[in-house]
């Protein structure tokens, strides 16, 4: 069970877990072992919200195929297990990331103390300025 919010989560056997080799370096452990795991999540037949998926499905992201279908390659660690959790990590995050609503801004005036310290600067900065001119007699 994968817990998002509070409210929303996805069971185990809607994920599908597929133990593969891992790549690069590692000596005979990465030649006989399958450490690396492929995390496959179909979007459209998951139990998440509407808006989830749709949000999901519009977001541009590579691990997205145009099927629906979140496929996730998690070989960071040399064990099967570490792995798994990371991979389900990187699900939450991307999950997460899709449907995170941004604020909107309210827009604010300045206040009249303000502008008035604002104005007083612009005035005693000018009247330097007029300092530094030639003075003609």
């Amino acid at each position: 069970m994968l817990k998002i919010s509070n409210s929303v989560q996805i069971p185990s056997n809607e994920l599908q877990f597929d133990a593969i080799r891992a790549q690069g370096a590692g000596g005979q452990n990465v030649n006989k072992v399958s450490t690396a795991v492929h995390l496959r999540f179909d979007i459209s037949e998951s139990s998440l919200p509407q808006s989830y998926k749709d949000k999901l499905l519009a977001f541009p992201d590579q691990r997205i195929s145009n099927d629906g279908i979140i496929i996730i390659k998690a070989q960071k660690y040399r064990s099967q297990d570490k792995n798994r959790d990371d991979a389900l990590q990187r699900l939450l995050q991307l999950i997460k990331k899709a449907t995170f609503v941004q604020k909107t801004r309210k827009p604010t005036k300045p206040s009249r103390n303000s502008q008035k310290r604002r104005m007083d600067s612009k005035n005693k900065h000018g009247k330097l300025k007029s300092l530094r001119k030639r003075i003609d007699y």
